[in-house]
């Protein structure tokens, strides 16, 4: 008895969760053997729960939990879900979108892993998740301004990091560009370096 094709086992966990999921997806996408699921954002927690039970999804391991930021777009913010199923060799990936003003239920209760992807997100990108047990920032420094990986925030940041001496202390103060352009020559080291090193002499000499 030969085992069912990857494609296959893709075409019948899409007709599965459109049939028990249906009132909870918004879209299934199917690409390059890839399944993603546009699902609605106050649904994803009971998604999850039932992508992580059920006998035909078995998707019981979060693998990341990410965002991405479309600044153009009315909801601007997607929160990718990346989920395994070990048991099945299955791959499956969840989206919803949200924007700046309006929280994500949070899913540290399904997957207790989340709990630093979505505060990761909510540093990041001010995500809000709600519901999450202990929603602070993760990376960044304390005190920090804005969100570092949204398309809108300066490269330069806002704030600049460092120790005064007078103080004795670490402060946070406006970022100062001292140098405001810079001329590049593009040449390589090689073809740049003028000066005469030691012992160059003594090729010149050798060719004589």
């Amino acid at each position: 008895m030969s085992l069912p094709s990857r494609a296959a086992m893709t075409s019948e966990l899409k007709l599965h969760l459109e049939s028990v999921q249906g009132k909870a997806i918004s879209s299934i996408r199917v690409s390059q053997g890839e399944m993603t699921v546009l699902a609605g954002r106050d649904s994803i927690a009971k998604l999850l729960e039932f992508l992580r039970d059920d006998s035909q999804c078995r998707f019981e391991t979060l693998v990341d939990l990410c965002a991405c930021d479309y600044p153009t777009e009315p909801e601007r913010f997607e929160v990718v879900y990346h989920m395994l199923s070990m048991r099945l060799n299955q791959r499956i990936r969840v989206k919803v979108r949200t924007d700046e003003a309006t929280p994500v239920p949070s899913v540290a209760g399904v997957f207790p892993v989340a709990n630093w992807y979505e505060r990761e997100a909510f540093d990041m990108y001010g995500v809000i998740f709600s519901g999450h047990p202990d929603l602070r920032r993760i990376l960044t420094d304390y005190g920090f301004e804005g969100y570092p990986l949204r398309k809108d925030f300066p490269l330069t940041g806002r704030v600049q990091v460092r120790y005064d001496e007078a103080q004795k202390r670490v402060i946070n103060e406006p970022v100062r560009l001292v140098q405001e352009y810079r001329n590049f020559d593009f040449l390589s080291p090689w073809e740049g370096m003028q000066a005469v090193i030691p012992g160059d002499e003594k090729a010149g000499e050798a060719k004589k």
